[in-house]
C-alpha cells in the first residue's frame, strides 16, 4: 500500500430520542410541520455523528406518509430503477491483521470476529482481501516459492502456502463460522524473485518466460486455500502495477504486459484448471483509468476478464465511471484505501470517507468497498517496510482491547444493511450547497435502504420522495444515517 499526501460523517424527531455515546440524550430539532398525510409505515435509522455522541446508534423509526408533497430539500427515490449488483463490503485481511487478530485471546477474539461479521451480532463484513504472498503489511518478505539465488522451479515443485497456514488460514477459518459465504479477492505484491527481471522482490518486472509458470503458480494457490476449505472468488495479477520500491514486495506491471499476461497465461491457465476465480485488471489508483481501459481494449485479453479495481491515493473517484463508460459491460471494484495518522479527526475522516469512498464509489459502479487493514496493533503494525503510520479499521492493543476507528463506523453503515445481492438503485442529488449526499439500495429480501451524508455545520431536514410517499427526517451535521424500510 502506498501512502499519499491526501488527507481526509434521527436524532430526536418528533418523540424520538437517541441515546449518546456517554447515555444521554441530544435531541436535534424536530422537522417544522407540514401537511404530511396519513402515516402508512415505518423506518429504522442508525446514525454516526462526527462529535461521536452517537456511533451505529439505532434511533426511534421515522413515519412513511402517503402524501409526496414537501417544503424540504428531497431525494427521489427509484427502486424500479436499478444498476450493479453488490458483492460486499470489507477490508484486508493482511498477515499482520491475521497475526494481531491470532494473538488474541480466544474469548475476545471471538468476539471481535462476531462482532465483525456476523449478521445478527455484528456489523455483517461480507468481503475480504488477501495477499498472494508477502505485502507491506506481513511479519516478514515471502512468496509460495522462494528460492537460492541463481535457482529456479518451472514445475513449482518447491510451492508452499505454509506461511498464511500460520496465521491467514486460521483465522479466516474462524472468519467462516460467522460469514461462510464471504467473497475473497486475493492480489499478489511480487511474484517470487526468481521469476523477475531484477531477482529481487522490491520492484522490477515479470520476465516473460516465466508467465505460464506464475499462471500456474496462481492455479495452485486457489486450490491451495481450496484444499482448506477456503474459496478465492477473484484475483488481480498485481496490486499496484505502476508503484514500485525496494522497500516491501513490488513489482511493475504495465497494461500492455498485464493484457499479454491475462490473454497468453493466466486466463487460459485458469479455463484449462476449471476455475471459476474472476480475473479483474488494473488494482491501482484513480489517476490513471487510461490503464484498464487500454487492458480491456484487449479483446483477446477481455474475454478472460470480469472488470478492474481501483485504490484511492490520488485521482477522483469519477474515474469508475469513466472506465465503465468505455466498458459498460465489465465490472467495476474499490479494493484499498486507508485511514492513518496524518488524519486523525473523527469528523473529517467521517465525511470524507462517506462522500468518496462508500458513497463515492457506490455512485460510481463499484460492486463493492474494501478498505486496508482490517486489523493493526497499537504500533500501526507489524508493517513490513511500507506505511509505518495506517490505521486498522480496528485496533487492538497488547492486552487485547479493542478500538473501533472511524473506518469501522464507516463500513457499518453499508456491510450491516446493504447486503451482497443487493442492487443499487436511482437517487438524485441534493443542491451542492447543503452538503448532503446520498445513495440507495434494494436488497435481495425487498428491503430498501438509503445512506445520507450530512458534511455541513448545520443540521438540515429533508423529505426522501418513493413514488407517492415520503419519508421526513433531520439529519445532524456532520453525520451519516441509513434509513432502512420495507
Amino acid at each position: 500500500m502506498k501512502k499519499s499526501l491526501w488527507l481526509f460523517g434521527l436524532a430526536c424527531m418528533f418523540l424520538s430520542c437517541s441515546n449518546s455515546e456517554d447515555g444521554s440524550t441530544t435531541p436535534p430539532p424536530s422537522p417544522p410541520s407540514q401537511n404530511n398525510g396519513n402515516v402508512i409505515g415505518s423506518a429504522d435509522v442508525w446514525v454516526t455523528t462526527g462529535n461521536k455522541t452517537k456511533l451505529l446508534s439505532q434511533q426511534s423509526s421515522v413515519a412513511i406518509y402517503d402524501n409526496n408533497a414537501t417544503d424540504y430539500p428531497s431525494v427521489s427515490v427509484d427502486f424500479s430503477q436499478q444498476y450493479q449488483e453488490i458483492d460486499g463490503f470489507g477490508a484486508a485481511l493482511t498477515g499482520s491483521s491475521a497475526y494481531v487478530i491470532s494473538q488474541m485471546g480466544a474469548s475476545e477474539k471471538e468476539a471481535l470476529l462476531k462482532d465483525l461479521f456476523s449478521t445478527d451480532e455484528g456489523i455483517g463484513l461480507s468481503y475480504l482481501r488477501l495477499t498472494i504472498g508477502a505485502s507491506d503489511f506481513s511479519l516478514e518478505d515471502f512468496t509460495y516459492n522462494d528460492l537460492p539465488v541463481g535457482s529456479t522451479d518451472p514445475n513449482l515443485e518447491q510451492f508452499s502456502i505454509a506461511e498464511d497456514e500460520a496465521h491467514v488460514i486460521p483465522v479466516l477459518q474462524s472468519i467462516l463460522n460467522y460469514a461462510p459465504n464471504i467473497k475473497i479477492l486475493s492480489s499478489p505484491w511480487s511474484a517470487p524473485a526468481w521469476m523477475k527481471d531484477t531477482g529481487s522482490l522490491g520492484g522490477g518486472s515479470l520476465d516473460p518466460q516465466w508467465y505460464d509458470t506464475y499462471a500456474d503458480y496462481f492455479v495452485k494457490y486457489i486450490n491451495a486455500y481450496a484444499n482448506h476449505g477456503i474459496s478465492i472468488a477473484a484475483v488481480t495479477p498485481q496490486n499496484e502495477p505502476l508503484h514500485e520500491t525496494a522497500g516491501y514486495p513490488t513489482m511493475g506491471m504495465t497494461a500492455l504486459e498485464q493484457a499479454s499476461f491475462i490473454k497468453n497465461s493466466l486466463g487460459p491457465k485458469f479455463q484449462e484448471a476449471g476455475l471459476n476465480t474472476k480475473i479483474i485488471a488494473y488494482d491501482h489508483n484513480f489517476d490513471q483509468p487510461s490503464y484498464p481501459i487500454t487492458v480491456l481494449g484487449d479483446e483477446q485479453a477481455s474475454q478472460y476478464i470480469d472488470g478492474s479495481a481501483f485504490h484511492a491515493y490520488a485521482g477522483n473517484v469519477s474515474a469508475m465511471n469513466q472506465v465503465h463508460a468505455a466498458f459498460p459491460n465489465k465490472n467495476l471494484y474499490f479494493t484499498e484505501v486507508s485511514g492513518g495518522e496524518w488524519s486523525t479527526d473523527f469528523t473529517s475522516n467521517l465525511n470524507w470517507n462517506m462522500s468518496n469512498i462508500f458513497i463515492g464509489t457506490t455512485k460510481n459502479w463499484s460492486k463493492n468497498v474494501l478498505l486496508w487493514n482490517l486489523a493493526l496493533n497499537s504500533n500501526h503494525g507489524p508493517a513490513n517496510g511500507g506505511c509505518t503510520d495506517c490505521r486498522g479499521v480496528v485496533t487492538v492493543s497488547s492486552g487485547g482491547q479493542v478500538t473501533k476507528n472511524v473506518e469501522y463506523y464507516s463500513l457499518a453503515h453499508f456491510s450491516k444493511f446493504v447486503r451482497p445481492g443487493a442492487k443499487r438503485v436511482s437517487s438524485t442529488e441534493f443542491d451542492n450547497s447543503l452538503n448532503l449526499k446520498n445513495v440507495a439500495f434494494v436488497n435481495t429480501d425487498g428491503s430498501k435502504v438509503l445512506v445520507v451524508l450530512n458534511a455541513g455545520s448545520i443540521t438540515k431536514n429533508i423529505s426522501v420522495i418513493v413514488g407517492d410517499t415520503k419519508i421526513n427526517y433531520t439529519v445532524e451535521a456532520n453525520s451519516v444515517a441509513t434509513i432502512v424500510w420495507q
